[in-house]
């Protein structure tokens, strides 16, 4: 199965764009990985549920309707490391093709993103940037496949 983050804008920090390279490199041992960065003009003095069905509407139409469409956000699901190595595994297993893993903005997802979303994920009760969660997510994504592998990375 293919996996693609879709973002919204380039990561800032230089230090966490480290990060995401070194894990989008070592996922590519294990499955297909694609950062799919999308430019967002947002006009100014748009409400925030204008800036997120704007948003929204470009996330959607970067994903296929056979994506899995794993949405990130504060309400979602929050799992353990072999959890999500097994919904991956399921997913697999399903015979899905790709995962398309929806980043959101600062003020997060319109209403049409979270009812499209086949999972919706949170990776933590905590607030992080949106730079910081691409890479954590990607690190929880290596970490999967390398649980899935039977590998000691995880441990």
């Amino acid at each position: 199965m293919n996996i693609e983050l879709v973002l919204l804008g380039k990561t800032k920090d230089s230090f966490i764009q480290q990060g995401i390279n070194e894990y989008s490199g070592r996922l590519k041992h294990y499955t297909s990985i694609r950062l799919n960065t999308l430019k967002i003009k947002l006009k100014k003095g748009w409400t925030e549920v204008q800036e997120r069905q704007e948003e929204g509407r470009l996330l959607l139409g970067a994903t296929k309707p056979s994506d899995v469409k794993v949405v990130l956000d504060a309400t979602g699901k929050q799992l353990t490391s072999p959890q999500l190595a097994d919904l991956i595994s399921r997913w697999e297993q399903e015979g899905r093709k790709r995962a398309a893993f929806l980043i959101g903005g600062p003020t997060g997802h319109s209403q049409e993103v979270l009812q499209q979303a086949d999972f919706t994920l949170s990776l933590s009760r905590m607030t992080f940037t949106h730079d910081m969660v691409r890479m954590f997510l990607l690190e929880q994504i290596y970490r999967a496949y390398t649980i899935k592998a039977g590998e000691k990375y995880h441990k």
